[in-house]
């Protein structure tokens, strides 16, 4: 793959997609020689993936997806390698057309990666061109989280959520820009808050498509709403009974990454296991999610062998993420019915300023993936009552 940040700590090198062949070959090996397990009692998805599922999506791996196909279509996109803290890191960077538009800089999480936005990243940079107005166009700056996708493993520890941002900082002045805002999801809600902490003369607002609440002390869950309660319900759940890929990422990264770094179905089962549970899919992922997007994704973990260095993200500590102050930019919330958990309006509204609450109707946790329009037109509607104007 063409592009490094070089020797000059500042620079921004161009950096294209390119994979080697002889990648390509060994995947497909790897894929025709699978060691399957027994299958579940039942070959439901109770248990995790299900092989008979499994294998119809490994022999469309094998036979049928074209990654040149999907290299190409990110290779549409301008990208860039810089080094930011002392790692290389990747990003998306499109400019629009139109002379107001306002940077907004969009973060994925985990097990997701760029691939997230690549149905959004047109329409938020030329609204005119997909029924939007001009004057709610965006200049987009998508990155790659350090450890993640085509920035590569980190080799040092330390990259949690505070330095992430920090290195977001560091981007959004280098690229020049004064003004702008930030989106995330997932991991990048919890970077794109913590930019707005860091950031506050720059950063105008924060549009969060997930946002995790956690009673703050002394609080009386009794006195809450009969849809807060539920959503105080619903993320205890999530915490008690569906957060075990949480422990194993956060204490065990190193162990699982032998096996999905070795294994391309090992890997994919580990990634798509989430894209069902956290997507608005009933049967299958791909009811809510493009089949050939599900394994452009994780390509990008399997190429880069971004298996643990993407976990390490986990190891930030919970009780230092509580603690952390409230977020006072502007912040939107847009709710997808299927995500992993609702957020507690009454909590939300003590950890940031809340001043647009959306209720969708459709999608899950891989917003940009499921509902795209929806997530746009939010996006837009946020940033159109606060972006700042020329005078």
């Amino acid at each position: 793959m063409r592009g490094s940040a070089g020797d000059d700590p500042e620079a921004i090198i161009p950096f294209r997609i390119e994979v080697p062949e002889a990648d390509l070959v060994d995947l497909r090996r790897r894929l025709g020689a699978t060691r399957w397990p027994p299958e579940g009692p039942g070959g439901g998805w109770e248990e995790g993936v299900p092989g008979s599922y499994l294998r119809g999506l490994v022999e469309h791996w094998e036979d049928a997806y074209d990654w040149r196909q999907a290299e190409a279509r990110l290779n549409a996109f301008p990208q860039f390698k810089t080094r930011l803290d002392g790692t290389d890191v990747h990003f998306i960077h499109v400019r629009s057309r139109e002379p107001d538009a306002l940077p907004l800089i969009v973060t994925h999480g985990w097990p997701g990666s760029i691939v997230e936005f690549i149905e959004v990243i047109r329409p938020l940079v030329d609204p005119r061109a997909y029924g939007g107005a001009p004057a709610d166009a965006f200049d987009l700056v998508v990155p790659s989280i350090p450890g993640y996708g085509f920035s590569g493993p980190t080799t040092e520890v330390g990259w949690d959520v505070p330095r992430v941002a920090r290195a977001w900082k560091s981007l959004m002045a280098r690229l020049g820009y004064k003004r702008y805002g930030a989106q995330g999801g997932d991991w990048g809600s919890a970077i794109s808050q913590e930019l707005a902490r860091i950031d506050t003369a720059r950063l105008v607002g924060v549009h969060l498509n997930l946002l995790m609440t956690a009673a703050p002390p002394g609080a009386d869950v009794a006195g809450l709403s009969a849809q807060d309660k539920l959503a105080a319900t619903t993320a205890d759940d999530f915490r008690t009974r569906r957060s075990g890929y949480l422990q194993v990422n956060a204490t065990q990264s190193q162990t699982l990454a032998y096996g999905l770094t070795d294994s391309p179905v090992g890997q994919l089962a580990w990634i798509v296991d989430k894209m069902m549970e956290w997507s608005c899919a009933t049967e299958v992922p791909e009811e809510a999610i493009d089949r050939d997007l599900i394994l452009t994704n994780v390509m990008t973990y399997w190429l880069n062998r971004t298996a643990a260095s993407a976990a390490r993200l986990y190891r930030t500590p919970t009780a230092a993420r509580s603690r952390r102050r409230r977020v006072e930019a502007p912040t939107a919330v847009a709710i997808f019915p299927s995500d992993i958990a609702r957020p507690v309006r009454a909590w939300a509204e003590q950890m940031a300023n809340i001043v647009r609450w959306t209720e969708m109707d459709r999608g899950g946790h891989f917003a940009a993936l499921e509902a795209p329009d929806l997530l746009v037109e939010d996006v837009r509607a946020f940033f159109r009552e606060i972006r700042p104007r020329r005078s």
